[in-house]
């Protein structure tokens, strides 16, 4: 069908890259391609854990490829202690800069207060970050040694060292390093305010709540009411798109095969 379905939950999320290199032969890609795509996919997983901190840890990476390279990532997180999920949804080709308002749709039914490094207004704290880099972590010690309130503490520094020593030139070389997580994130972030008073974000990029629940049917179950609207929505932009009656015939007919019996 010309598509590919990579990844998924624990363990299988760690083959992705893989299963990209596979594509290879596949799709006949080529390898600067293949390692173009295992880019995305990684740096979309380390955005969403690191750069976006709400409480949310990813447990599922899903990966689609076509056939002539473009790639959407559907990756889910989950929040131990309010036991709500969140979905992340990437397409490549609303993708213009990984740092900055990358997402497609972010989606949860819970909405509070997270450290959002790609908002478009954490970019003076994004390159505040960048510039604190120029110097010797050995400078920064002093900021490491702050009261519990700011979160700041030395197991950054190890991190912060190896990404001095790399000289990233711009914010996503700095997030794509390897061994910095979201601990030397937030700790630049909080640094940068204190050395340059530039100010990340805390508005939490959840655009969109679940139409249908959660994890397994999470936070709330699913009713029927709800299925028969959102069933009646998509027969109602089927029959007034703009495309061939017998391509609408063809969509009605999966929407149909969609609805399980007991619905129908």
């Amino acid at each position: 069908m010309g598509l590919a379905v990579l990844g998924g939950k624990g363990k299988a999320s760690r083959k992705t890259p893989e299963e990209i290199e596979k594509l290879e032969s596949v799709f006949s890609l080529s390898s600067s391609k293949i390692e173009s795509l295992k880019y995305a996919s990684r740096l979309a997983a380390k955005i969403d854990n690191n750069c976006i901190q709400a409480g949310f840890t990813l447990y599922h990476h899903s990966f689609f490829v076509s056939e002539n390279g473009k790639w959407v990532v559907i990756q889910q997180g989950m929040n131990p202690e309010t036991r709500y999920a969140r979905r992340y949804h990437w397409l490549s080709e609303k993708v213009k800069s990984f740092v900055i308002e990358p997402h497609l749709a972010i989606c949860c039914d819970y909405k509070g207060k997270a450290l959002n490094m790609v908002a478009e207004e954490s970019e003076d704290s994004r390159k505040a970050s960048v510039d604190l880099l120029k110097e010797n972590p050995n400078n920064l010690k002093k900021y490491l040694f702050l009261d519990k309130k700011h979160e700041i503490d030395l197991k950054n520094y190890k991190p912060l060292m190896n990404a001095y020593e790399f000289q990233p030139k711009n914010y996503e070389e700095l997030i794509a390093l390897k061994g910095l997580g979201a601990r030397s994130i937030r700790a630049l972030a909080l640094i940068s305010k204190l050395v340059y008073g530039t100010e990340p974000s805390w508005r939490d990029p959840v655009k969109f709540s679940f139409s249908h629940g959660g994890k397994d049917g999470f936070p709330y179950p699913v009713d029927r009411k709800t299925y028969d609207k959102s069933i009646e929505i998509l027969k109602t932009s089927i029959e007034n798109a703009k495309i061939g009656n017998k391509e609408k015939i063809y969509a009605i007919r999966r929407l149909q095969e969609f609805i399980p019996k007991g619905f129908q």
